[in-house]
C-alpha cells in the first residue's frame, strides 16, 4: 500500500488576477481544492494544491494554457500538541531523507502537513513505523488535509 498522494503544482506569472484565474478554472472543471500553498518571487509563483481529482486538475489547467504537473507528496496527520511535529521530522531525518518543502495547519485535536521529500516512500515508511498516521489518497483528496 502506498501512502503517497499527488499534489497539483502550477507555475504562475506574478501578475494580478493569475491566481483568481487558476481557481476559477479549477472550479469550472469541478475540481475541489482541499489544501494549498502559494510561494512567490518577483517574477513567478508556485501554487501547490491537494485537490479532489489531481489528474483532472492537471488536464483542465493545461487545456486553459497553464503549466501544471503532479508531484508525489506525503500527507501526515499528527496530534496538535507541542513536540509532535518535531518527533515526526526526527523520524524522517533518521532515515537520511531530505524534506524539500512542507506546508501545515493545526486545528482542533489534529494537525496536518503535506511534505515533499526526495524519497517519499522511505519517509512514509519511517513515519508509519514511528506511529504516525498518513492520509491515503482517497481520504486526502476528499477531506480537509490542512
Amino acid at each position: 500500500m502506498s501512502y503517497t498522494i499527488n499534489q497539483l503544482s502550477v507555475f504562475l506569472e506574478n501578475k494580478e488576477g493569475r491566481l483568481d484565474s487558476v481557481l476559477k478554472t479549477l472550479g469550472a472543471g469541478d475540481v475541489n481544492i482541499v489544501a494549498l500553498s502559494l510561494a512567490d518571487s518577483s517574477e513567478y509563483g508556485m501554487l501547490r494544491m491537494i485537490v479532489s481529482e489531481p489528474e483532472k486538475g492537471v488536464m483542465v489547467l493545461k487545456e486553459a494554457g497553464y503549466m501544471a504537473m503532479l508531484t508525489e507528496v506525503i500527507a501526515l496527520r499528527v496530534p496538535h500538541a507541542a513536540g509532535s511535529l518535531s518527533k515526526a521530522m526526527h523520524a524522517i531525518m533518521e532515515t537520511g531523507v531530505n524534506i524539500e518543502y512542507m506546508y501545515a495547519f493545526a486545528n482542533g485535536e489534529d494537525a496536518s502537513a503535506v511534505l515533499k521529500c526526495n524519497d517519499a516512500e522511505k519517509a512514509a515508511e519511517a513515519l508509519r513505523k514511528s506511529g504516525f498516521d498518513l492520509y491515503e489518497a482517497d481520504e486526502a483528496y476528499h477531506k480537509v488535509v490542512i
